[in-house]
């Protein structure tokens, strides 16, 4: 079973994507920051990270781009979620090093549609 982080400050939206993400298969960990969830990665290993960007301690542009400097999880997938929609947004998460960004609130056939384009499915 592929196994995601869940990066973000809201405990709502953790929850909301662990449904999402749990509903289609996939076993799914949290973090509630940048600092946290790089502790998380550099002691367990995951198949996908879905970031926020608005977080305390550490940002999730920050995030990525430590991810993308750390050889062992470096080529770890990372999907940005925001509410933020400007293209400036977009193109800060892609420099950083994510591999898509969406906007909240999320539909799940997107989320699904990235994820098993970037895990190569569930199993």
């Amino acid at each position: 079973m592929k196994k995601i982080l869940i990066v973000d400050d809201a405990t709502t939206v953790r929850m909301y994507h662990r449904q999402l993400m749990e509903s289609i298969g996939y076993q799914v960990e949290e973090a509630g920051n940048g600092l946290e969830a790089l502790e998380r990665i550099n002691q367990e290993s995951f198949d996908l990270l879905l970031v926020d960007i608005n977080m305390p301690k550490m940002d999730g542009y920050t995030f990525i781009e430590e991810v993308r400097k750390t050889p062992d999880v470096r080529a770890t997938p990372a999907i940005m979620i925001s509410t933020e929609e400007t293209e400036q947004d977009q193109d800060k998460a892609y420099a950083a090093g994510a591999n898509f960004y969406l906007v909240k609130p999320v539909r799940i056939e997107a989320l699904q549609t990235y994820a098993e384009l970037l895990t190569g499915g569930v199993q």
